[in-house]
């Protein structure tokens, strides 16, 4: 039996940009997609730690190194500007998998004052205020 699970999460993430006119989508900065293995027009889950709200869009790759992560079209109506959330995408796989299947996860934290949540489960540390396990 195949079974839907986790693949990718991008954690407490800040929402830069809120663009109503656009034709929809969330564009987010080329390089968490890449940390996170979320490919560009994939569908993606995103949940609005704020003010509770959950919607399904696609990814849309922004500029590398921009830190965008913009709601766009009718999305944009459901965040705003510095509402944190979290961009999680999922996949299929065998249940006899399940056993070996770990999520690919990027998590942020505010400042370098602030801990990294579950620290010895991470090895990748390549950015300042981002981490990705493995």
């Amino acid at each position: 039996m195949q079974i839907t699970v986790l693949k990718s999460k991008i954690h407490r993430v800040t929402i830069t940009d809120c663009n109503v006119n656009y034709n929809g989508s969330c564009a987010i900065d080329s390089i968490f997609l890449d940390k996170a293995g979320i490919h560009e027009y994939e569908q993606i889950h995103v949940y609005n730690i704020i003010n509770g709200n959950r919607f399904i869009t696609y990814a849309l790759c922004a500029s590398k190194g921009s830190g965008i992560i913009s709601l766009n079209g009718a999305a944009a109506r459901l965040g705003e500007v510095g509402d944190l959330v979290i961009i999680c995408s999922y996949g299929e796989i065998h249940e006899s998998q399940i056993n070996e299947h770990k999520p690919k996860s990027v998590y942020f934290k505010k400042n370098d004052s602030e801990e990294w949540p579950f620290p010895a489960r991470f090895k990748d540390r390549s950015s300042v205020n981002l981490l990705v396990n493995p």
